[in-house]
């Protein structure tokens, strides 16, 4: 069983930037893929951004690239995704998952067996 929590949403100023954190708690954590998800009102959830349990590979959504850094650090248990330069859509409720599964497949929900509480972006005009 693993436990995630998310902290550091908020409201921001378009063009402004958070910093995410995710902390987990349970066996095994290092060999867990980490990833990123966000939902808006209306919409369905799609995934923003991963991080592989040797913390050597990452995937971004194409939305969210280039203004976006997952990293993981495995003594602390926690996973960060620091976004830049946020525009208003990216308004959304974001959660962290986490899943223990090889290969690169990271946009795959249904692999992502553990899912924290998610935590509010709303970025303003």
């Amino acid at each position: 069983q693993v436990q995630l929590v998310e902290s550091g949403g908020g409201l921001v100023q378009a063009g402004g930037s958070l910093r995410l954190s995710c902390a987990a708690s349970g066996r095994a954590f290092s060999l867990y893929t980490l990833g990123w998800f966000r939902q808006a009102p209306g919409k369905e959830r799609e995934f923003v951004a991963a991080v592989d349990w040797r913390g050597g590979s990452t995937k971004y959504a194409i939305s969210v690239e280039g203004r976006s850094t997952i990293s993981r650090d495995n003594a602390k248990n926690t996973v960060i995704l620091q976004m830049m330069t946020l525009k208003p859509e990216d308004t959304a409720v974001y959660y962290c998952a986490a899943g223990r599964f090889t290969g690169d497949l990271y946009t795959r929900e249904s692999l992502y067996d553990y899912w924290g509480q998610g935590t509010q972006v709303t970025v303003s005009s």
